[in-house]
């Protein structure tokens, strides 16, 4: 078990937080996807595809997701607006681990509907001047994205943090989305969430390497944990405790910590 002082941790990811986040993360990073577009629509819509199949490999992510983007005839936002019927018939083939082609048809319509009927992706996560956090938002964001018809084995593609889900990938977008572009990382695109309001995206190496630092008690990779580390996130950088992200996966993917 690593032992550091209390004043050593914020220095200590401090130093990693900056090693990690240049525009040298993309490349090998599932942001890498977004990164192909320049129009505020076309980013977004392909960021929440995108990380709505981040978990497992990052090089067979990548791909996969290369591929939603591809069967959307590298144009995300027109197909999502224009396409016909026939336009979703090859969706139907895609497959990433559980998330099946009946899956992204229906994030397709779904994300149409949020488009033309509620003023777009952006519109479904502002927050209110009460919410310190964005677990109510993501959680109202589910209802409205289930809305319309769907299957019920689709609703677990996107977690719900008032269930008990650390909400990894949605907390992984909402970084992607507000997070500050200075380092040409992040996009900050979104100006209606604080990077205060964000939580840091929990998943096995963050876990693992705040839990050797003693910054994370918790066993559980769930939403009392995103929390807890949130918490002491907040503690050492109240503006923006998510730029931890990069120093925490950092040292657990590349570093072996």
């Amino acid at each position: 078990m690593v032992k550091f002082k209390q004043g050593e941790i914020k220095s200590f990811l401090d130093y990693k937080a900056d090693l990690y986040e240049n525009e040298n993360f993309i490349e090998d990073d599932p942001i890498s996807i977004p990164h192909l577009f320049s129009k505020k629509e076309d980013i977004e819509i392909s960021a929440f595809l995108t990380a709505t199949i981040s978990w497992g490999q990052r090089k067979t992510i990548i791909k996969n997701a290369k591929r939603i983007i591809e069967l959307m005839d590298l144009s995300p936002y027109d197909f999502v607006k224009n396409h016909s019927r026939l336009d979703l018939i090859p969706l139907s083939k895609f497959v990433h681990r559980t998330f099946n082609g009946r899956d992204l048809i229906f994030f397709v319509l779904s994300l149409k509907n949020i488009y033309l009927n509620h003023g777009g992706l952006e519109n479904l996560f502002i927050p209110d001047s009460t919410n310190e956090n964005m677990s109510k938002i993501i959680h109202q964001m589910k209802k409205t994205f289930f809305s319309i018809s769907h299957e019920d084995r689709t609703r677990k593609h996107i977690s719900d943090p008032l269930k008990g889900s650390a909400a990894k990938r949605i907390n992984m977008f909402l970084r992607w989305m507000v997070r500050s572009n200075k380092k040409k990382v992040d996009f900050e695109l979104w100006k209606s969430i604080r990077p205060s309001q964000l939580s840091c995206p929990l998943d096995i190496h963050t876990g693992k390497v705040a839990r050797k630092l003693r910054i994370l008690k918790r066993n559980q990779n769930d939403f009392r944990a995103t929390l807890e580390l949130d918490s002491y996130l907040k503690k050492i950088n109240p503006n923006d405790p998510v730029k931890y992200d990069f120093a925490l996966f950092g040292l657990g993917v590349f570093e072996n910590f």
